[in-house]
């Protein structure tokens, strides 16, 4: 059974950075797509990132582009959100989700994914 446990989340002044983990554990995610997604109070989850486990190919929420970078380290199992210039509009909770296959069609689609962590909560003060 896969598992996928977030780590990293905390309170940030606007303008700061925090970086995101996603420890993967359970099954061989070689060709998996992983994600970021977040969900705000009272908003729908949304989608923030994914790299495709399998060569790195990345994909971005527009609204993320620039500031967010997904990456991840094989060896490790890991899949990192460095978030820079953090805004209050940010604030949310921070899920890391798995889909098997390495398509990377429809990744903004929290259907699309297989498994998903816990989520850690990302507070940003203005």
């Amino acid at each position: 059974q896969a598992q996928l446990v977030e780590s990293g989340g905390g309170l940030v002044q606007a303008g700061g950075s925090l970086r995101l983990s996603c420890a993967a554990s359970g099954r061989t995610f070689s060709r998996h797509v992983m994600g970021w997604f977040r969900q705000a109070p009272g908003k729908e989850r949304e989608f923030v990132a994914a790299i495709r486990w399998s060569g790195g190919s990345t994909r971005y929420a527009d609204s993320m582009k620039g500031r967010f970078t997904i990456s991840r380290d094989n060896a490790k199992n890991t899949v990192y959100l460095q978030m820079n210039s953090l805004k209050p509009d940010d604030t949310a909770v921070y899920y890391c989700a798995a889909r098997v296959g390495a398509s990377l069609a429809y990744l903004d689609l929290e259907g699309e994914y297989d498994y998903w962590g816990q989520g850690t909560q990302v507070t940003v003060s203005s």
